[in-house]
């Protein structure tokens, strides 16, 4: 037991042997010594709610620590999508089926129950830039750290800057890096961008060191064919990357229109209604005149 924590204790009368209380106050410290700083902070509003609907003891014990596990878990989900670097807002309840009819429900649904992850396989999804790729990718990492992974996502050309600053770095000392240990490892917007034999080499590093290890998902607007071209040309290597991260993995080959093609086409449909809905420039022109300066008859 650390020292500064052996204090804590000491403080607040647990250690060497604590004796009984009822005081409110003593109560919070003891909890705030054992790190229940959720239940600390709610202890004077359970114990009112408690006394007004008469629970017994266990009702109240179930009821602090229910909400001491509710506020650590969403804690550490706000953590890990801090660490992450995952984008924000994409999430499979959100995702437009009907839109993308390639895309199976009941497939994504099995993969987020992440035993993919457990079992350490690959997840490739490929298709026309704004077909959901991403999105997809990004609510399977959220529902990734909701199952307790880790999880480290990256853009391509994020993850060849790491990579290169990283070069010359040990093998014992990169295996400690995010893109290395984590759970799972999200690479998005692959084949951008041409690979130079450099930074070829330093991703098949990834992918051989995760192989087994951890699970990669990777986005791309790719077919598998012409992965040689983006990786410097090198056949041998696209191979020897193609075949790790093939092995057991799950390919979704999405087809449809793009999502922002659609929001763009609707915007632009609103914008001509709006217009069309709007007074014309003649009725400003011409006005109507006033009957008290109508010519009357003879």
């Amino acid at each position: 037991m650390r020292i500064e924590q052996t204090r804590k204790l000491l403080s607040a009368g647990i250690l060497p042997s604590p004796p009984p209380t009822q005081d409110v106050d003593a109560l919070r410290e003891r909890l705030l010594a054992l790190r229940l700083c959720f239940a600390a902070e709610a202890l004077g509003d359970l114990l009112s709610e408690a006394v007004k609907t008469e629970w017994d003891a266990a009702a109240f014990l179930d009821a602090l620590l229910r909400l001491e596990l509710e506020r650590q878990e969403e804690r550490r989900i706000a953590q890990a999508i801090r660490i992450s670097h995952l984008p924000t807002g994409p999430t499979i309840a959100n995702f437009d089926f009907a839109f993308q009819p390639s895309v199976s429900r009941s497939q994504i649904e099995t993969l987020a129950t992440c035993q993919w992850i457990r079992d350490c396989q690959g997840l490739l999804l490929q298709g026309a830039p704004g077909v959901g790729k991403s999105h997809l990718a990004v609510a399977l990492g959220m529902r990734a750290i909701e199952c307790g992974f880790s999880v480290c996502f990256a853009r391509t050309d994020e993850l060849l800057h790491q990579l290169k600053k990283d070069a010359e770095i040990s093998p014992a000392r990169l295996k400690h890096k995010k893109y290395m240990a984590a759970s799972l490892l999200i690479v998005d917007e692959f084949g951008y961008q041409t690979f130079d034999r450099q930074e070829s080499n330093l991703f098949f590093r990834v992918v051989n060191h995760r192989y087994r290890r951890g699970s990669i998902a990777i986005t791309t607007n790719k077919g598998i064919a012409s992965w040689p071209e983006v990786l410097a040309g090198d056949e041998v290597l696209a191979g020897e990357i193609l075949d790790r991260l093939l092995h057991s993995a799950t390919v979704l080959n999405i087809q449809g229109r793009s999502y922002r093609l659609r929001d763009l086409e609707s915007e632009l449909l609103a914008s001509q209604q709006s217009k069309a809905a709007s007074p014309t420039d003649s009725a400003d022109c011409n006005p109507s005149v006033p009957s008290s300066l109508t010519p009357r008859g003879e």
